[in-house]
């Protein structure tokens, strides 16, 4: 197994910036080390003036620096540091990029509200796990308000609105107590641009919807509604009950009042707002808090890169002489060629997207697609118990280029390619293994399942897999061509084994034609 790797996130966002450090396992093992924030603030300038002050650029710098130390010293190899709509914004962003990139060595990236939106929706899928089925994802920060509007984990509509709470303090100027005509026109600032970039209008009444951002989680304990799975939410009649008593309350009072820090406190009741007319406009009687957003999505894409394989798979002259061997031994016994080749590819998308996860070496690869070649040869013995007489012929045919070691692997992998057989000790293939390689035979094995089950028809449907990963789950979204039904069914049963070694749970999901 590798060894760890410590990663980190930034998001220099409208109204703070912060770093979140971690410790990744895999794609789908990331622990949390530590967070910190510093609320800058950087869109109060930019969205009245459109450049970053002076003063700011310094403080900016001063806080990157202290990033960069704090990363330092967790020994961070890889990262990602995004700025969202105020840099985006402002005039002189090259000049903020530049000092940060000269003073602290952090190359700042400066992504699109799309790239913003796909993020924090990346986050809160994998934090709510694959099981979960929002319908909505509503992403408030300083400077915009992303909504995603989902099928299936597929989104199916979207818009990025320049309503964020310190873009509307600042042009409407209302950073304390809120006035009833004020509320009003915040209201109607955001109605206008809900209808004017979503204008079919949904009914969510009894559908999930989730909410991200600071604002959202604050708001969650003004108004908490039931805990769902875990995750706090907020009660959309709850909060519009109580949005006179946050409206007419100054900073400190606010502060006080809901244990706030000040920087919360003067934007908290334009969030409420904002929540509140998008919750009348779509009809959501209540939010899901996952606690996310764009620096977990980040953190999760940072893991995935570091343990996927960046190179393509070469194969050396041992290792193509033993899958062209294996080839004329699987026509020689006639095979089903077409279903065996399909199975094949089947395989290796799912091994080279899964590399993040099972980290086989690249022999594997070898052993996987002769196993995945060979799992039906046992056909040609009997129907009855194929699964034993491909693993009796796998060790004792003609293959040259399949010897010791190798020839145990495939063995093994054409035992175990359905759910006929389990791993045993007694079983010729098996037993010849060390500790660790039974460890990797069971889990070729369990890529192999599901790639057979993938083609259960023999007749070719599926074309293309993708993998995602959640919380405690791999989402495999199948694209097929025709009825698929079956073939996704068979292998919805065969993936007990993968997740039984990966300890996860396995979604197959099929996107709606478009």
């Amino acid at each position: 197994m590798p060894d760890p790797v410590h990663i980190a996130a930034i998001d220099a966002g409208s109204n703070a910036v912060r770093l979140s450090v971690a410790r990744a396992y895999s794609a789908l093992d990331i622990e949390p080390l530590t967070t910190e924030r510093f609320p800058l603030r950087l869109g109060e300038g930019v969205f009245v003036r459109h450049r970053f002050s002076e003063e700011l650029l310094k403080k900016g710098v001063k806080a990157f620096q202290r990033l960069r130390e704090i990363m330092d010293d967790f020994g961070v190899t890889k990262y990602r540091a995004v700025a969202t709509s105020a840099t985006r914004e402002a005039q002189n962003r090259n000049t903020f990029i530049h000092r940060v990139k000269h003073a602290s060595g952090l190359r700042l990236e400066v992504i699109s509200a799309k790239e913003e939106s796909r993020l924090g929706r990346v986050a809160a899928l994998a934090a709510m796990g694959p099981g979960a089925q929002p319908r909505c994802i509503v992403d408030l920060g300083g400077g915009s308000l992303e909504l995603s509007i989902l099928r299936d984990h597929t989104i199916v509509q979207g818009a990025q609105l320049p309503i964020g709470t310190v873009r509307l303090m600042t042009t409407l100027n209302i950073p304390g107590v809120i006035r009833p005509v004020q509320a009003e026109q915040v209201r109607r600032y955001v109605r206008a641009l809900l209808e004017s970039r979503l204008p079919n209008r949904l009914n969510l009444a009894d559908e999930m919807a989730v909410a991200l951002g600071g604002n959202a989680e604050t708001l969650a304990n003004v108004a908490p509604g039931p805990r769902q799975e875990g995750l706090p939410s907020i009660e959309v009649a709850l909060l519009r009950e109580r949005l006179p008593d946050i409206l007419q309350r100054d900073l400190r009072d606010r502060m006080k009042a809901y244990g706030v820090r000040r920087d919360r406190a003067d934007v908290m009741a334009i969030a409420a707002i904002i929540f509140l007319t998008v919750a009348r406009y779509l009809n959501v009687r209540r939010f899901m808090i996952p606690s996310v957003g764009i620096r977990e999505g980040l953190l999760l894409e940072t893991a995935y890169e570091a343990f996927s394989r960046k190179e393509p798979h070469r194969y050396n002259a041992e290792a193509r002489r033993m899958l062209l061997s294996t080839r004329n031994f699987g026509r020689r016994l006639e095979y089903d060629q077409q279903h065996a080749e399909h199975v094949r590819e089947l395989s290796l998308m799912l091994f080279d997207q899964l590399q993040a996860v099972h980290h086989l070496p690249q022999q594997a690869r070898v052993q996987l697609e002769s196993g995945a070649l060979l799992h039906d040869v046992g056909h040609r013995v009997s129907h009855r118990g194929h699964h034993k007489h491909g693993e009796y012929l796998a060790l004792n045919g003609d293959i040259p280029g399949l010897e010791g070691r190798d020839r145990s692997m495939v063995g093994a992998i054409v035992r175990y390619h359905n759910r006929k057989s389990e791993p045993a000790s007694h079983h010729p293939s098996y037993s010849a293994l060390n500790n660790n390689d039974k460890r990797i035979a069971r889990r070729l094995a369990a890529i192999l399942r599901i790639a057979e089950g993938l083609d259960h028809s023999h007749r070719q449907r599926v074309e293309n897999i993708r993998t995602s990963f959640q919380r405690g789950g791999v989402t495999l979204q199948v694209h097929a061509r025709g009825d698929a039904t079956e073939d996704l069914r068979d292998a919805q049963r065969a993936a007990d084994l993968f997740e039984k070694e990966f300890h996860v749970q396995v979604y197959f999901r099929r996107p709606e034609p478009a």
